[in-house]
């Protein structure tokens, strides 16, 4: 699972004394165990699609942040969520292509929007950007 291998690479992080590493690991395992906390009490466990879901939000945060200090040229900050934006993607899957989608399409008895968008959450979530569906499918 995703959450063991953050887990380790946190502990190489500290045995490395890579400060820089070590807080974008300690951050994920943070909202790991506060997701995996409300899920606990709704019943619920967690998947690696919940995980994958987790560090396409911390991605995108880390972005966000990134252009904020890129605004006020502070180079080094920069450099340095660069680096923890590529540690945090080395964990997600690799992403669907738009021939893929369009082939998993294809398959489907029902091409309806609720129907295609309902087996890409089901079936794939995690691995294709929800966005790239709708548009291969517009597409179609």
């Amino acid at each position: 699972m995703i959450i063991d291998e953050v887990k380790k690479a946190n502990m190489q992080a500290m045995k490395d004394r890579d400060m820089v590493a070590r807080s974008i690991y300690s951050v994920l395992l943070n909202k790991f165990m506060l997701e995996g906390i409300k899920r606990r009490e709704t019943g619920k466990g967690m998947v690696d699609a919940d995980y994958v879901q987790i560090l396409q939000k911390t991605i995108k945060e880390l972005s966000e942040e990134a252009e904020n200090y890129k605004k006020v040229n502070h180079q080094t900050q920069v450099e340095e969520i660069e680096k923890q934006i590529k540690l945090v993607e080395s964990y997600l899957p690799k992403m669907m292509t738009p021939e893929e989608i369009k082939n998993v399409i294809s398959s489907l008895d029902d091409k309806s929007i609720p129907n295609v968008m309902k087996h890409f959450k089901a079936n794939y979530a995690g691995k294709c950007d929800m966005r790239m569906v709708q548009e291969v499918l517009k597409s179609m």
